[in-house]
């Protein structure tokens, strides 16, 4: 086990790639090698990070009625989840909501609308509405999330002030037919593609937690890695009822931070962000994935509740880390096009173990509910923040 952490410690520190083999054993580690795994990726994480830590902010444009049959998805076509629905908000309500976050430390608001994709006359609202939230918060970082882009559709969205587009490919290419029909997986490759092009930041990630196997998840994490993304959202299925996913409990605490450990090794100077589902499944051991991660959400999720943005707060502080302010320049130099490096870090020794893979206790919690998102955009109560 030593061997194998210090070769994935040294192989971080100046932002090589593990080897699959290698990004395989971390998922095998047993529960005894646990704090070890972490304690190996947080030397990563703070290498290109430091003790910062990114928070971002959700606004929810539009709920539910999409066409898409994506079996993850609360808003999919035919989903009996009880959720929020509505049409799109006004760029004045999206601006309220931003700034709610925004004041609540958020350095970044992601504006998502369910669909397969926009049309042209969404694009022009969209770029509207990321006008009204700069204008408001005085410049906030802002990543849409609107589907599937057609050709110039990014290229305007660039203009009208977005920085970032997030499109998750959410598995791996061999089984995401498995998840969804109604398009592909080189759907979601070619927008990540066109976001890049038009010079916006590609943000793509995965989830866990829908019955896939270890190589399902190294496969998609190297596929992120060969995309040359910039942010890594590592969302864990929430298995809302009414859901084909309904009854997929497959994660525990432990699993969730391997998870985290090898997208860290395996993308060591990337934004790694713990997004939705981390409440649910990791639990008390929220903090500890501040070791591997560099940017959460703060917050509330499109259709389900998250954790106070007070007691985010206050798990940040009190795990020793800080949120990162405005100022800051999140990704490394290198990633910025401004060269120079990191400071330098050594690579300490790590400590010994061994055995094999282990998910000790029950995955997840069978009879657990996900907590339905009543508040803030699209509602009369104030946001969570």
């Amino acid at each position: 086990m030593d061997e194998l952490l210090n070769s994935l410690v040294e192989t971080g520190l100046r932002g090589g790639t593990p080897t699959r083999s290698e990004a395989l054993a971390v998922l095998r580690t047993s529960d005894d090698d646990l704090l070890d795994v972490v304690a190996a990726a947080g030397k990563v994480r703070r290498r290109w990070f430091g003790r910062r830590v990114k928070l971002n902010y959700l606004v929810n444009l539009k709920s539910g009625l999409c066409p898409e049959d994506c079996s993850y998805c609360s808003q999919r076509l035919g989903s009996q989840a009880d959720i929020l629905k509505y049409t799109w908000l006004k760029p004045e309500e999206a601006a309220d909501a931003a700034a709610a976050g925004v004041r609540g430390g958020a350095k970044r608001v992601c504006v998502v609308a369910s669909g397969r994709g926009p049309t042209d006359g969404d694009v022009a609202r969209v770029s509207r509405t990321i006008e009204a939230i700069k204008e408001r918060t005085g410049g906030v970082e802002v990543c849409a999330c609107l589907g599937l882009l057609s050709d110039g559709q990014a290229e305007r969205l660039r203009a009208a002030g977005a920085d970032a587009y997030n499109h998750n490919l959410n598995t791996a290419e061999a089984t995401y037919g498995d998840i969804c029909t109604t398009h592909t997986y080189d759907d979601r490759v070619a927008t990540v593609k066109e976001a890049r092009t038009a010079g916006l930041s590609p943000c793509s990630g995965l989830i866990a937690g829908m019955g896939e196997s270890d190589e399902d998840l190294v496969d998609v994490v190297f596929s992120l890695r060969e995309l040359d993304v910039d942010s890594v959202p590592v969302n864990f299925l929430l298995p809302f009822e009414g859901t084909p996913l309904a009854d997929q409990w497959n994660l525990t605490p432990q699993r969730v931070l391997r998870i985290l450990a090898m997208v860290r090794f395996v993308c060591p100077d990337v934004e790694v962000r713990l997004a939705a589902g981390r409440e649910v499944h990791l639990r008390s051991l929220q903090p500890l994935a501040l070791h591997m991660v560099n940017s959460i959400f703060l917050g509330d999720y499109l259709t389900s509740e998250g954790q106070a943005g007070k007691a985010d707060l206050e798990m940040i502080a009190d795990a020793g880390f800080e949120v990162e302010d405005a100022e800051t320049t999140t990704m490394p130099a290198h990633r910025n096009g401004a060269g120079g490096a990191a400071p330098e870090e050594p690579a300490a020794a790590v400590a010994d173990g061994s055995g094999a893979g282990s998910d000790s206790g029950a995955a997840g919690r069978p009879h657990a509910r996900v907590a339905v998102r009543r508040r803030g955009a699209g509602t009369e109560l104030p946001p969570n923040a």
